[in-house]
This record gives structure tokens, sequence and C-alpha cells, in this order.
């Protein structure tokens, strides 16, 4: 193990000594008793709105400090009751075209279609004697590919944006929760429509019903797509559907049986999409009886749903994976199930567990507060949030911010989603997460290169090829081998699939709107005047204070305060490289 990573699970353990100190009460740990107003702090206001949205500036921080602890929680749960009509919808570049959909699960499939149809993907085919007839049709394929990576890029960035302006923290939270836990990868889908309106199913359900979001999933055409569940149909069950339900969604291994997960299957056959609409195709839906967790009858796709939310196991699941995602990695047996009768008496409302976590004690002790590794969409909103700003940068790009992290928008690794905690933290990225705002606070944009308008070297170089007179074959073989031997491939060929992967990105990038491309609006000078900062030391304090949840070590503190000795006060750069070291610390990675 490197010196850095030592240090920071150094600075894991010491976190709980450091809030125990701060506690100065019993240790909470496990009590779900709620928190009595006079214990109530700007502490403990601070890592409420770290956990329950992405942090704060100090004023907002003040503001939920000087409430009572219920009216704190209430303010952000009940976000219904913000306004927050003024959140910009996504803007979407009208990329696909009724030929498109659905959209060929291959390049072989959509030449498939092209040579038994003579069109495809909404063109024709060339006519009989032409080179490369089916070029139209593979170009068209990869344009789709290449417009639809484009148009999710800027989903993301659209929904970080979302993040870090919302009125309703605690709205964008837990949709990004739903997200992990209804993990569904763009990679797959291959539909950035689908993956917004699955966005906005979960936000729209976020703090409902269980019940309202296991409907609207396992009704949603990106995971009818992810999971497969257009091939499971009642000569053939496909497992996938079911086993995911009851292994990821509600239940935990070891709850159910294998017999179980093949009912669940033969229940769901013929759940499948047409295209963008949930439909039910009643010829291949299985309308026998199935015994499922001993329940017997012509069940589908509800019924299994009802019937799993019947378990205790559910309610003890699904309020452990939030409790984890918003407390702490470690429940102990007494709370997950005191959390999970509470979830299941309250028909599953996801709002009233969440207010029982974040008024209790446990929430609030030292075991909880700044154990927490940031994921690393969460570690750059709450970054952004705590500088003030109010529009997300997009020099650096926000995706490969994140993603070089191991966190994508619309890209899980896998249907189990991100595993979290210290799975976060790797030599490698331990490395990143130091450097990681670098490139914020001191941004390039003469030399940034927009990865929504990048073409890889290997297809820019065929259009080089093109441009100095090749013929399509050439271009795409480097121009080497025998001249003659690549006219005769360049007549028999029906398509170039290079040189369709390069006209797939240029018409990719004349249909796909540009990501708007702009540095950090900061001004660090402000920050401190603002904080009545006029000294090393007390810009030092200022910046921990801000921005670490954890209290800097004596000899840190020191070594910061140096590097400020002898700067101006009034210096941008000099404060920014300060920041810049802050954010660097071990201690910045905590929440």
């Amino acid at each position: 193990m490197s010196r850095s990573s030592r240090r920071f699970l150094c600075c894991l353990a010491a976190a709980a000594g450091l809030g125990a100190a701060a506690a100065a009460a019993p240790t909470w740990t496990d009590d779900l008793s709620p928190i009595a107003a006079a214990d109530w702090n700007a502490e403990r206001a601070a890592h409420l709105v770290e956990r329950a949205g992405f942090g704060g500036t100090p004023e907002e921080i003040q503001h939920l400090a000087l409430l009572t602890p219920q009216q704190a929680v209430d303010s952000l749960v009940d976000y219904q009751k913000i306004d927050n009509s003024a959140a910009p919808a996504f803007e979407a570049s009208g990329v696909w075209d009724a030929g498109m959909d659905p959209f060929p699960p291959s390049r072989a499939e959509a030449v498939r279609l092209g040579r038994e149809h003579g069109e495809a993907l909404g063109v024709k085919v060339l006519p009989d004697g032409s080179p490369r007839r089916l070029q139209p049709v593979v170009d068209k394929f990869f344009y789709g590919l290449r417009a639809n990576s484009i148009e999710t890029q800027r989903l993301g960035v659209w929904w970080a944006n979302r993040m870090l302006t919302t009125k309703r923290p605690l709205e964008e939270k837990l949709t990004l929760f739903w997200h992990g836990h209804f993990a569904t990868g763009d990679a797959k889908v291959r539909d950035a429509r689908m993956m917004l309106r699955q966005n906005e199913m979960l936000r729209r359900h976020a703090e409902g019903r269980l019940r309202d979001l296991l409907v609207g999933i396992l009704e949603d055409p990106a995971m009818l797509v992810y999971l497969d569940n257009g091939e499971n149909v009642k000569k053939h069950p496909n497992e996938n559907f079911g086993r995911e339900l009851l292994e990821l969604f509600t239940m935990g291994v070891g709850r159910y049986t294998e017999r179980d997960v093949r009912e669940a299957a033969r229940a769901f056959t013929g759940w499948t999409n047409d295209v963008l609409q949930f439909k039910v195709d009643k010829e291949q839906h299985d309308f026998g009886d199935k015994t499922f967790l001993g329940r017997t009858g012509p069940l589908d796709g509800t019924d299994i749903i009802d019937t799993i939310l019947n378990q205790d196991a559910t309610g003890e699941f699904v309020a452990a994976k939030i409790y984890k995602y918003f407390v702490r990695d470690e429940i102990s047996p007494a709370v997950k199930a005191e959390l999970g009768r509470g979830f299941k008496t309250s028909r599953y409302e996801v709002r009233s567990t969440l207010k029982r976590i974040f008024l209790s004690k446990d929430f609030y002790s030292p075991a909880s507060m700044a154990t927490q590794i940031k994921s690393p969409v969460v570690l750059v909103i709450s970054t952004y949030k705590k500088v003030g700003l109010r529009e997300l940068p997009t020099v650096p790009d926000f995706g490969r911010l994140t993603g070089g992290l191991g966190q994508t928008l619309f890209d899980p690794p896998n249907v189990a989603g991100w595993a979290g905690g210290r799975t976060w933290i790797t030599p490698a990225t331990l490395l990143q997460r130091g450097n990681l705002f670098r490139d914020v606070l001191f941004a390039d944009a003469k030399n940034f290169r927009a990865p929504d308008r990048l073409m890889p070297g290997t297809y820019a170089r065929v259009g080089e090829n093109i441009a100095k007179g090749m013929n399509i074959t050439e271009a795409t073989k480097e121009g080497t081998g025998d001249a003659e031997s690549n006219a005769q491939v360049d007549r028999d060929e029906d398509y170039n699939t290079r040189y369709a992967s390069y006209r797939g990105y240029l018409m990719a990038f004349e249909r796909t709107k540009p990501i708007p491309r702009r540095v950090a609006d900061l001004s660090l000078t402000s920050m401190i005047a603002a904080a009545h900062a006029n000294t090393a030391e007390a810009i030092v304090d200022h910046f921990a204070k801000r921005f670490l949840s954890v209290p800097l070590s004596a000899k840190d503190r020191a070594a910061f305060v140096e590097f400020m000795r002898g700067k101006s006060v009034t210096s941008e750069p000099a404060l920014r490289e300060l920041l810049y070291l802050v954010l660097s610390a071990p201690e910045y990675q905590l929440s």
C-alpha cells in the first residue's frame, strides 16, 4: 500500500475520534430516537445538508442551524412544497428519426435488414451495380451509435447542472441513489431518450412509495432492454428480469429459491417495449398458474411485485440500502430490523423512512459523521456547491472528471450499480482524486478539447486521406498495399466499416447540439473578503471550515499557513493554489 493510501485510511480512522470529541454526548450509535433541539448546531446542520444533498455554503448551513432539527429535516425532505419550475428541461438534439426505430442491435442486423428489404434505418440501399450498395445503411447505423453517445454525454451534463442548481437537493440525491439501485447503462440500451425517461420516472417517485418505483422500473423501456426482457417469452423464459428483481432490487440473496426465480420469469413473459412505450405481448405471456413465495395462481408481473412487498425481507433489504447510502456502510442487525419494520408499516413510503433516519441520533453519531467516502459525482458537485457556483463548469468536462474516478452518469458498471464505500479508493483513483480540481481552478480553455466534438484519430485519418484524393478503400487502409488489389476490393465490397464510422461521427457532429463550454465562475478573493479573513491563518481556517468535514491536523494547518505567508491575501492565483492544496488533502475525500 502506498504512503498516500495509508494516510487516507488513517484519516478514516481519525474521523471517528474527531467526531467523538466534537459530540460531547453519548455515542448515539444505533440510537434511532430523535436528536433534541438542544443538541442541534452548525456542525450537525452541515452534516445534514452534506448527506441529504450536496453540501452547502456557510450561509446555507447557518440558515439550517437556526432551525430546529425537525424544521431543518422537513425543509429538505418535504421538497415537493418547493417551487423548482425554473430548473431547465433537457433540450434534445432530435438525433432520432422514425426510420431508426427500433434501432438494430448490431451492424450485422442492420445489414441483414438492408439486404432483405432494400432499406433499413430509414435509408435505402443503392441501386444494383453501385459500389458499396449497403454503405448508406451502415453509415446510418454508426451515426445512430455516435449521435446517441454524444446525446448521453449532454444528458449527463444536464443532470449534473440540475444537481448543482436545484432548489431541491434531496430530490437529485435520491434520484442518483435510485439510478445506482436500479442500475441501467446506456452502453447497452443505446437510446438517450429511454435513459431520460427513466431518469424522470425515478425523480418523480424518488421519495414516494416503493411499489410505484418498482412498477415504474419494471415497465421502463430502458430497463426492459437492459435486462433482455424482450427475449422473455412463454416457450423460453429468460430469468434475468426476475432474478435481478429479487436479488438486487427488493429482497437480497438467500431470501428466495431458484423456483421463485423461474416462476417470476414466467410471470414477466411478454413484458416488453415498443421503442419508448411499455407493452404486454399477450401471445408471449404465460397465463398458466405459478407458485411464487408461497402464493399460487395465474400470476403476472404486478402480482409478483405485490407478493414481494408482503415479505419482511423486502423492507429490511431496501431500508438497509437507503441507510448505507445516506448514513454509513455498516448497519447493525437491530437497526436493519427496526428500519425495515417501519418501512413496511408505512407501506414503503421512502419519505417517512428518510425523516426517521435524518432525525435520529445515530445519523449524528461519531460513527456516522465524516466517515463516508464521497462518490465521484458527489465529490465534484459538492465542491462546486461549496465554492458558490451557480452554473456547472464544463471546462474541464464533467463526465471525464467523474468517469476517471469510476462513476459516469447513465453508465453504471453493471446491473448491481456502483459498490461505493472504500471501493471508490484505489492507488490510481486516490492520485486522481488529489489532482482532480487542478483543471477546475486553473482551467485552460484555450487548449481544451471538447470530448463531444472529438473524433478518434483512426477515423480522423480516414477523412484526411479522402481529402488527399484517395478512394474509400485506400483511405481506410491508410493508403498501403497494392493499388490494383485495393481497386478490386473497392469494386466488390458492399460497405466499408471504417468509412461508415468516420461518416457516422461527421453526421453526429452536424446533428447534435454541442455542449456549451465554460470555466468555473468563481472569485476566491471575494469569498475571503466576505469572511473577513485577512491573515494567512484566517484564510486557512476559513477554507478548512468551509470545505473539510474532518479538521486539519496541526501539522497540515501549519504547512498551509506557511504556504500563504508572504503572499497577498487579495491574490486570486495564490488563493487558488491554497484551495487546490486543501482539496488535495485526504481529509477532503470524507463526507
